[in-house]
C-alpha cells in the first residue's frame, strides 16, 4: 500500500510518501510544498492544490492521511492553516483517493506509543521506523511521514476487522 501523509499548512505543507507492506514501512519521497509569504492567500491555496494534485498523480497513493488541526494560541494562524487543509482535502477528493484524518494524539500514539510524546521523540521514531540515516527535514516532512506511518499502522490493525 502506498500512503501519502500530509502535514497541512500555508507557508509550508509537509508531505511524505511511504510504502507499507504488512509491518515493513519504507520512505519513498518526502519534502515540503512552500508558498511565498506576502502573496495573496487565494494564490497560495491555488499553488498548494496544484502541488498536492501533482503528488497524487505522480505517486498514485492508495490512501491519503492528513493530520487534523490543533489550535494552540494563535487563532489567526490556525484559520489560515485550516484554509490550506481544506484545499488538501479537496485535492484528495478530486483524485478520488481514500482520505483518512488523524489527530496529533493518534499520530504520536501510533509512532511513539505514547499520545503525549514530545515532537523530538516523534521525529526520532519516524527516522527509526523508516530506517533513515537522519531525521527528515524540514520538520513538516517528518510530521507528514509520521501521519503516513499512523495510517499504515491503523490500516493493518487486526482490530479493524472487528469494527
Amino acid at each position: 500500500m502506498t500512503i501519502l501523509g500530509v502535514d497541512p499548512g500555508i507557508a509550508t505543507v509537509g508531505f511524505g510518501v511511504i510504502n507499507a507492506d504488512r509491518n515493513e514501512l519504507r520512505a519513498v519521497k518526502y519534502g515540503a510544498i512552500t508558498t511565498a509569504p506576502g502573496r495573496p492567500l487565494a494564490d497560495r491555496l491555488v499553488e498548494i492544490e496544484r502541488d498536492v494534485l501533482e503528488l497524487l498523480e505522480r505517486f498514485k497513493p492508495d490512501a491519503v492521511s492528513v493530520e487534523e488541526l490543533f489550535f494552540n494560541t494563535n487563532v489567526t494562524t490556525g484559520i489560515n492553516v485550516a484554509h490550506g487543509r481544506g484545499v488538501i482535502l479537496l485535492a484528495a477528493a478530486k483524485s478520488q483517493v481514500p482520505l483518512f484524518e488523524y489527530t496529533p494524539l493518534q499520530v504520536k500514539q501510533a509512532v511513539v506509543g505514547y499520545g503525549r510524546a514530545e515532537k523530538k521523540q516523534v521525529m526520532d521514531m519516524t527516522r527509526r521506523i523508516l530506517r533513515l540515516q537522519s531525521v527528515p527535514k524540514p520538520d513538516d516532512a517528518a510530521d507528514a511521514l509520521a501521519v503516513a506511518i499512523c495510517h499504515a499502522r491503523a490500516s493493518t490493525s487486526l482490530l479493524k476487522d472487528y469494527m
